[in-house]
């Protein structure tokens, strides 16, 4: 008899095996997207957290020429890769190289724009591909707001863990006797408002 597998919601992902994934977050869907300041008020935080933390962040950009590049408030040039793309999934064939190849990545923090379709489709594949997918209640959105939950609910039901960007990081650390525990804990107070901002304007439909 098989081993019972358990699902995704009971598992933990490990740090050495995670990378954080920024789905998109360009200069031109600013003036677009519902309540976008949260969403990069997030991403900037667990970018921030990858620092401390060295997780690998995988950045994507759709169509960089006609939409922008990643907005200025977020620090990704230590990204291990920043990749342009026109498919709508960030499962790129460079990514996936990278991710199975090189990082041999088990899970997956996902984050960004469109709810509903970049973050959906990157999560399907991520799923299809074996890799846990933790998506952040908290840093996803989509032009029409009524999209956020219900592409939530689709990826929930795929198998996808919606969680928050405070709940992962300490899901991340296991112990607060863990090295870096006192740096994340500092990020959390000084990020607290911006979280709360978040929470308020992105899960309130959830």
């Amino acid at each position: 008899m098989s081993a019972l597998v358990r699902p995704a919601s009971l598992r933990s992902p490990s740090l050495a095996s995670t990378a954080f994934f920024v789905c998109d977050i360009q200069e031109r869907f600013r003036p677009l997207i519902h309540n976008f300041p949260s969403v990069v008020a997030t991403a900037h935080k667990m970018i921030e957290a990858a620092k401390i933390l060295s997780v690998p962040l995988i950045v994507t950009e759709q169509h960089p020429k006609g939409l922008g590049h990643t907005v200025a408030e977020l620090d990704v040039a230590g990204a291990h890769c920043r990749l342009p793309k026109t498919k709508f999934s960030m499962w790129t064939p460079e990514v996936e190289s990278i991710v199975t190849k090189e990082l041999k990545s088990k899970s997956a923090v996902l984050f960004g724009i469109e709810s509903h379709v970049c973050v959906t489709q990157t999560a399907l594949d991520l799923l299809r591909n074996d890799i846990d997918v933790y998506v952040l209640a908290d840093g996803v959105s989509s032009m029409n707001k009524e999209e956020v939950p219900i592409a939530i609910q689709r990826l929930k039901e795929a198998g996808a863990v919606i969680t928050s960007s405070e709940s992962i990081l300490f899901q991340l650390l296991v112990d607060s006797n863990h090295t870096h525990f006192k740096a994340i804990s500092n990020l959390v107070k000084t990020t607290k408002d911006s979280t709360a901002s978040a929470l308020k304007g992105l899960t309130s439909s959830l």
